[in-house]
């Protein structure tokens, strides 16, 4: 486990959408579930770009209805 990471985080794969303002995103899940997502803060600082197409890890918030991009594969 990562600094900072939470335990009840569960992690998915996913497939990016469409790009939207502010650095969100809609994924497609590998469930075939259609979220929002946003970039986490360390991916914002090292400029990592995510664009339309890209296959992306997400943590997922508890209602399962949002996420954070934590990874670009």
């Amino acid at each position: 486990m990562l600094k900072g990471e939470k335990a009840s985080v569960q992690r998915v794969m996913g497939f990016v959408e469409e790009s939207l303002p502010n650095t969100t995103f809609r994924v497609r899940l590998e469930d075939d579930r259609l979220i929002l997502a946003y970039l986490s803060g360390r991916m914002r600082l090292n400029y990592i770009r995510i664009l339309p197409g890209d296959r992306v890890s997400v943590e997922l918030s508890p209602d399962r209805a949002r996420g954070r991009i934590v990874r670009r594969l």
